[in-house]
């Protein structure tokens, strides 16, 4: 009888990174590609006047997070990401809560990315091309201020 992997424990394979899903407040959104879950601290430095070495100090400092940047196909009579960014441009600033969330096999979330107060900063159209025949593509950049990480 062929081993059908069933007896193998669920930790030793790393999830494969194709099969996700994003939300918008309660919208769920299809993409084709999420960039820039990360999040850093800045490093503070100080060297005391009376210190016996001769370097400094570090010090963890201001979290920082970085602009995530998601792509999609462009469909007929689709300008969410247009209709977005003008309420931004016209000083309504509306602020949404986005969860990206990696599932498995049986499409359940295994790693949730929780952004808090995203709002679009960069929209960018489709290239055109007259001699390709790719499907048109549309990103956008969103900023937010701030990020959780769940493991289910």
């Amino acid at each position: 009888m062929a081993d059908d992997g069933s007896a193998q424990s669920q930790t030793i394979w790393p999830l494969p990174k194709f099969h996700f899903q994003v939300k918008w407040d309660e919208a769920e959104v299809a993409f084709q590609e999420v960039a820039g879950l990360a999040m850093e601290n800045e490093t503070i430095e100080y060297q005391a006047g009376n210190s016996p070495t001769f370097s400094k100090v570090k010090m963890p400092g201001m979290q920082k997070y970085s602009n995530v940047t998601m792509k999609k196909g462009v469909f007929v009579k689709d300008n969410g990401f247009f209709d977005w960014y003008k309420d931004i441009k016209m000083n309504i600033i509306k602020r949404k809560a986005i969860t990206i969330s990696l599932l498995d096999e049986g499409h359940n979330p295994t790693m949730v990315w929780k952004l808090q107060n995203a709002f679009p900063v960069k929209i960018q159209g489709t290239d055109l091309k007259a001699e390709g025949n790719e499907v048109a593509v549309e990103s956008i950049e969103i900023a937010h201020e701030g990020m959780s990480i769940e493991n289910s």
